[in-house]
């Protein structure tokens, strides 16, 4: 399955750096990863709607396209 952040990173939505900075803070505060990345001001709530609905149509066969 494809992680959030990678389909972020593959969208030219975040760098690597900021996936792993949002990671390390993830660790202590326990929130979700892409709530944090909205919280930071990395993204909006579209990128990530569109990005969990990616990772749903892959982990269930429906993504062709890549």
């Amino acid at each position: 399955m494809m992680k959030i952040g990678e389909i972020l990173i593959r969208r030219q939505l975040i760098s690597q750096a900021q996936l792993d900075q949002a990671i390390d803070i993830q660790a202590s505060c326990h929130q979700k990863l892409g709530e944090l990345l909205m919280f930071k001001g990395l993204i909006q709530q579209d990128d990530l709607e569109m990005a969990l609905t990616e990772q749903y149509w892959r982990q269930n066969g429906y993504w062709v396209i890549d």
